[in-house]
């Protein structure tokens, strides 16, 4: 099947020319897995259907596009901010324009239900807009007072930038990096996932829509091994991954070979604190809410609930209401709001993940079974008495999997958040905010901490982990700060 651009035709109310197409679906069995020999194959993992093949880069094409994304760093770190804000407001406008095509894209590729697609495609437009404005303001001149003179330093643009991007967020995740690396006079290369092709060409052909030199952005199908031809190109100077353990140390591994620069944003086990003076309404819809997006399926999920005795029992039965409004089905239908985990290989992984933590003495209260249909579902699964040393305290499950913990009290909560090697995100659940603040900045070991709310995303605020869940920033000041040659002159 030839690929499409776009998932469906709609009208553009702006002058943005980007041509959609429709698709045609075909049966694909359901154990056969996605083939990198042959093209990226989109499979609709509500389905099992196969979406559409596209074509893979050879290696002659690979050296081809970082010469000419190169050759396109040579006259965009010389355009005026102006120019640069002008396509990244176009490329805000063009995803403003064709929402319902990218949304269906998302959710038909990796099984996102589409309205959680709907809110991915605006909050790409947000921080295309959000660079838009504030990217010049954030690399702006610093002057330092000497000694009978003066130092400036500017931020001048690295070069031909990698980035490796996951699938949950097939364009949020890319858009986060694109925005500030082009505003910042970098060029960019993208190898999306494999799994949503549609959507990393989706991107393409919002920036060729854009008046920037050719290069600046690229779309890279490209097989995971040929990542390290990429790293290692001398004209290639900085690379970004978001994804997991194991394509982190491999990427990051590659790239200090190579003496490049790296910003790695990896998994989380993240410890959501529900102590004794919490809201515990709040607690219990922050909770699930945070846990239920994207299927479980996100980084910064809701995924370890420590709570504390005293108020266990109560909140415990306020979980289970709120997860009640949550309704596994057809993730194109709006009406509900769990869809299928992405992958085969990833619903067995999460089936794995809970099944030894039974094993190992967690009590499964809900879910926890494979539903006989086609596609790759995976029920709402609740595991109590969770503790250390099971999969579900210890890794990352990466699906609807909610793992209780009972802590004896506010500061035995504390100890167990701290149990992890992880370090992406955490939550406190307090009615003393002022404590809750006091305990997010002593006590707890992560990048991100929200206060009786989930943990998410903001353009505005600087986002990455520490320990195993990755290092360097995206996003804010900081994320822009990242892929920049901070020159001094004296």
């Amino acid at each position: 099947m030839s690929p499409p651009l776009f998932q469906r035709s709609c009208s553009l109310d702006i002058e943005v020319k980007i041509e959609i197409t429709s698709h045609h679906c075909e049966k694909y069995p359901r154990q056969r897995k996605m083939t990198e020999t042959t093209g990226l194959q989109a499979i609709n993992p509500a389905t099992g259907a196969i979406i559409a093949t596209y074509p893979l880069m050879h290696q002659e094409e690979i050296i081809q596009a970082i010469e000419q994304a190169h050759s396109g760093f040579k006259q965009w770190k010389h355009s005026a901010f102006s120019e640069r804000s002008k396509a990244l407001t176009h490329a805000s406008q063009a995803l403003k324009a064709n929402n319902v095509a990218l949304a269906e894209c998302i959710t038909q590729e990796m099984g996102k239900p589409i309205q959680q697609s709907f809110a991915e495609v605006e909050k790409c437009a947000w921080v295309c807009d959000y660079f838009a404005k504030y990217g010049q303001q954030h690399l702006s001149d610093e002057t330092i007072e000497l000694d009978h003179k003066n130092a400036i330093v500017t931020a001048q643009p690295l070069g031909v930038l990698f980035a490796v991007m996951p699938w949950n967020f097939p364009l949020w995740q890319a858009f986060r990096a694109i925005a500030p690396a082009l505003m910042a006079g970098n060029t960019l290369l993208l190898k999306g996932a494999s799994n949503v092709p549609g959507c990393s060409r989706a991107i393409q052909n919002i920036f060729d829509s854009c008046e920037i030199p050719k290069g600046v952005f690229t779309n890279m199908p490209i097989r995971s091994t040929d990542a390290e031809l990429v790293i290692s190109h001398p004209k290639v100077r900085a690379v970004t991954l978001t994804g997991s353990e194991e394509a982190g140390r491999a990427v990051a591994s590659i790239a200090g070979a190579n003496l490049k620069k790296c910003v790695l944003e990896l998994g989380g086990q993240d410890p959501y604190l529900i102590l004794h003076d919490a809201d515990l309404d709040l607690a219990a819809d922050r909770c699930a809410a945070s846990r239920m997006l994207c299927s479980g399926q996100v980084c910064i999920a809701a995924k370890r609930l420590i709570v504390v005795n005293d108020i266990y029992d109560q909140f415990f039965d306020l979980l289970q209401e709120k997860l009640n409004s949550y309704v596994m089905g057809d993730p194109m239908n709006p009406a509900f709001n769990i869809g299928p985990l992405a992958r085969l290989d990833l619903r067995q992984q999460v089936h794995q993940q809970v099944k030894k933590s039974i094993e190992q003495g967690a009590i499964l209260r809900k879910g926890g079974v494979l539903p006989e249909q086609q596609g790759w579902w995976y029920p709402i699964t609740i595991l109590e008495d969770v503790k250390p040393g099971m999969p579900a305290f210890d890794d990352e499950i990466f699906g609807p999997v909610l793992s209780l913990v009972r802590a004896e009290h506010d500061d035995h909560a504390i100890e167990l958040a701290s149990e992890t090697r992880f370090g992406l995100g955490a939550a406190i659940f307090s009615a003393n905010t002022a404590n809750a603040q006091r305990i997010a900045i002593e006590n707890i070991e992560a990048g991100c901490i929200a206060i009786n709310d989930f943990v998410r995303s903001d353009p505005r605020v600087p986002f990455g982990g520490i320990k195993d869940s990755g290092y360097g920033r995206e996003l804010g000041k900081l994320g822009i700060h990242e892929f920049i040659n901070s020159k001094s002159i004296v």
